[in-house]
């Protein structure tokens, strides 16, 4: 029976949320995490159930493990805070893109560094990523290249932390999330145009595919795309 923590980092909105909601309702321990500690404790007592905020600032790496210091054993992390970044290199903004690639690739790994000593050999690692890694668009260099990173850091750990499983999520736009819910309808139909299941996904899959890739016990190093067949398109 699992009997760690459930860490879900950037777990106070968005999909993180809908994913630590998920774990509270089942009745695990859970912590999220967001950049001030008022918000995530105020999302903690949202989410219910035995579940914990703790606040730190994942583009400062090295006050993370001082705030993770009383997290306890962890069956599942979960690396789900995001950052969005138009940054284009005609305009570059330097501090933008540093932030950007501190918090995604330093930030999210220095969290695995502080939290290794206190997963098992059940425990799991999910990272999230994004599908511009494969589909740039005009300001997307950053981020383009930080989800491209993602997997290649899953590729990595895997290997570092074995027997330890490391696995990733890339979705594509999340129709029914807080970032698209209310996006142009004229928008949101060309998106379902190009989307070969006929519609966008939905925050529920997206949480379905994250429990997927943390509970099975026979899938590591796997970087998953959950896009309704638009890379295909």
């Amino acid at each position: 029976m699992a009997t760690g923590n459930v860490v879900v980092v950037g777990g106070t909105q968005g999909l993180g949320r809908e994913l630590a909601q998920s774990y509270a309702d089942d009745g695990r321990d859970v912590v999220v995490t967001g950049r001030d500690q008022g918000r995530a404790e105020a999302a903690a007592k949202e989410i219910g159930g035995n579940t914990r905020g703790t606040g730190f600032d994942l583009a400062e790496p090295h006050g993370i493990a001082e705030a993770l210091a009383d997290v306890g054993d962890v069956d599942y992390l979960v690396l789900a805070a995001i950052e969005r970044d138009v940054n284009k290199v005609h305009e570059y903004d330097i501090a933008g893109a540093l932030r950007l690639v501190t918090l995604k690739l330093v930030g999210y790994t220095e969290v695995i560094h502080a939290l290794t000593p206190r997963l098992g050999d059940q425990s799991a690692i999910l990272i999230f990523g994004g599908l511009a890694r494969d589909r740039p668009y005009p300001g997307s260099t950053t981020v383009t290249t930080v989800n491209g990173g993602v997997t290649s850091l899953v590729r990595t750990l895997v290997i570092e932390l074995a027997p330890t499983r490391v696995n990733a999520l890339h979705p594509a736009i999340v129709g029914d999330s807080p970032q698209w819910v209310d996006m142009p309808p004229e928008r949101h139909e060309a998106l379902v145009q190009r989307t070969p299941i006929g519609r966008l996904v939905t925050m529920v899959e997206v949480v379905n595919a994250s429990r997927f890739l943390l509970e099975n016990e026979a899938i590591n190093g796997i970087n998953l795309s959950v896009d309704g067949g638009w890379m295909c398109m």
